[in-house]
């Protein structure tokens, strides 16, 4: 059988492989899924299944937020904040069963990712080529 038949092993795999760059990209990726999930289940009254996603958002949030390197200076600190702001609107969004904030967070979050993107395609770029 094929190591690489399954979704599980792909990913597995993009991860084991992945820059540090690429493995930021893969969090915001699945941030927003989860968040976009949250979102609809929200606007559809399924408050369960909503708060079940956001938390597997908020999940990856403080996932990030456990990850900065602070001594890295202000960008850091400037995404912690950022960081946090969403995990309270988050917080808002659950408490007032506010779909509408989960959709701002969604658009920083995605605003951001392609941000880390451009970062990820830059530091391939120069990269050395591995033999």
């Amino acid at each position: 059988m094929n190591p690489y038949a399954s979704p599980q092993a792909y990913r597995q795999s993009a991860v084991l492989t992945a820059t540090p760059e690429q493995l930021v990209v893969m969090l915001y990726d699945g941030a927003v899924r989860f968040l976009r999930q949250a979102e609809v289940a929200m606007r559809e009254g399924a408050f369960l299944h909503s708060y079940e996603k956001l938390g597997r958002g908020e999940a990856i949030i403080d996932e990030l937020i456990a990850t900065l390197n602070m001594d890295t200076g202000e960008i850091a600190e400037r995404l912690q904040a950022i960081y946090i702001f969403q995990k309270r609107t988050l917080i808002e969004a659950r408490v007032q069963r506010d779909d509408v904030k989960i959709g701002q967070v969604v658009a920083l979050l995605s605003s951001l990712r392609e941000a880390w993107a451009k970062l990820a395609e830059q530091a391939a770029a120069q990269a050395p080529a591995s033999a």
